[in-house]
């Protein structure tokens, strides 16, 4: 897919969470997307929100991709719940195409098809990139616990940048000044700048005049060796967490549980299914399990959820994600976060203190962006907000190859926020020249993406 500008058509087999968002995320750059799935339900929530193209049926079926014009397609998304149905959607798309070139994304979520010894069946099967939503996730929340207070938390440039999100408290030391402000402060060189922030629902690139708010979500973008001042100015403070508990014990669950073991973090499960605490006993013997209903509060308070460092609620109920962790907050646990699933409980959960909600949805079409765009190091999309962050290498054909940054005429909507050179990182003012091999960090409205990555490619 490098180098890819412009429309492109996006064949995506399956209506649910991962698929439904992806769809939409694409359709609005204006890439021309056609959905496939068994239920016609989720294909007209699809229709009904999106200028997207539908069809009912099994896509395994020749008949049904045929019906989907699998022929004019550039890019194949099957992210069905089932990985063996994923591979089987590639391969025939694959066959029908020919010879005729096809990039295809499969969601698999067996780690043995993942890894090393799964690249020959892969391969067999013409997949081109794997998605884990799951395992997506479970790194996120595991970011997210660095941090307390943190909203997202990403690395780009190889980790020589962090994009940070937050939301402002009353106390934090930058709300009453005003972006500008703040920028003088640190000259003559920045190691921080202010990319978008969200008020009243509404997202905006961030400007000099702006006047930073309590409650305002805020998004930045900061050096490596920047981030502990950012912290502090925003309010945020690093945790060492020694102990979490996790409520629900699925796949997300138990990736998350692994990976804060090998951290040396004390981890508790709860999990309704006998079946599922055994298996999660045998597999994760470094962790406490317990069978229960992650709503029951005296479970939860015989087990002490207020004394762990952190409580995350994961199981597939938004709703019993969001009661477990307000039980969890209300008896005194410093750290909450919920995956949820429908979008509209967002600002419910600000409301009520909850402190961070994921979705396995966005981690998922990070990936897909980044691979349908061609060219793009990295994507960033959020839950809110209309921004996204994309990280582009300047190539020695572009028109940005020695240009300064106040002389790119980038829209209004666009900011470049740092410069990568030689493995080191600098936040972008005007007056800095950009190079071929640069990586550059940009925070854009999506329908402007193409045309900044045209600047850089």
């Amino acid at each position: 897919m490098g180098g890819t500008v412009g429309v492109v058509r996006i064949l995506v087999v399956g209506a649910g969470e991962v698929g439904s968002y992806v769809a939409a995320r694409l359709s609005r750059e204006g890439n021309d997307v056609v959905v496939v799935d068994e239920l016609r339900d989720p294909l007209m929530r699809i229709e009904r929100d999106n200028d997207i193209l539908t069809v009912v049926g099994d896509a395994t079926n020749p008949s049904t991709l045929q019906e989907a014009e699998v022929e004019k397609a550039e890019v194949l998304v099957a992210v069905t719940q089932s990985y063996k149905t994923n591979l089987l959607v590639c391969l025939q798309a694959r066959q029908a195409r020919g010879e005729e070139q096809l990039s295809t994304i499969a969601r698999i979520d067996d780690r043995e098809l993942r890894g090393p010894a799964g690249r020959k069946i892969r391969e067999a099967m013409g997949v081109d990139l794997v998605l884990d939503p799951d395992e997506q996730t479970a790194v996120a929340i595991q970011e997210l616990l660095l941090y307390q207070g943190a909203r997202n938390l990403f690395e780009m440039a190889g980790g020589e940048v962090l994009l940070v999100g937050a939301r402002l408290s009353d106390t934090a030391p930058v709300v009453g000044r005003s972006v500008g402000e703040i920028g003088t402060a640190y000259e003559p060189e920045w190691d921080f700048i202010f990319g978008e922030i969200i008020r009243d629902g509404e997202s905006h690139v961030v400007r000099e005049d702006m006047v930073l708010q309590a409650h305002d979500l805020l998004r930045v973008i900061c050096r490596r060796k920047g981030r502990r001042e950012l912290m502090s100015l925003l309010g945020l403070q690093k945790t060492e967490v020694k102990r979490v508990m996790l409520l629900g014990g699925g796949r997300t669950a138990e990736l998350l549980a692994q990976r804060l073991n090998d951290r040396g973090v004390e981890v508790a499960i709860v999990e309704q299914d006998k079946q599922r605490c055994e298996s999660l006993a045998e597999k994760l013997p470094g962790c406490l399990v317990f069978e229960g209903d992650i709503t029951d509060t005296d479970l939860l308070s015989s087990e002490r959820v207020g004394d762990f460092d952190a409580v995350v609620a994961s199981t597939g109920q938004d709703d019993a994600n969001v009661l477990a962790c307000l039980y969890a907050k209300s008896m005194g646990a410093p750290e909450t976060i919920a995956v949820v699933h429908r979008l509209s409980l967002l600002p419910l959960l600000e409301q009520v203190g909850i402190d961070a909600a994921l979705s396995p949805r966005t981690a998922s079409a990070n990936s897909v962006l980044r691979y349908v765009r061609g060219d793009v190091a990295a994507v960033a999309t959020f839950l809110e907000g209309d921004v996204e962050v994309v990280e582009f290498e300047v190539s020695p054909e572009a028109r940005a190859d020695g240009v300064a940054v106040k002389d790119l005429g980038l829209s209004g909507n666009v900011l470049l926020a740092a410069i990568v050179r030689d493995g080191n990182a600098h936040i972008a003012r005007g007056r800095s020249v950009l190079r071929a091999r640069d990586h550059v960090i940009v925070f854009a409205k999506p329908h402007l993406v193409d045309e900044v990555k045209q600047a850089f490619g």
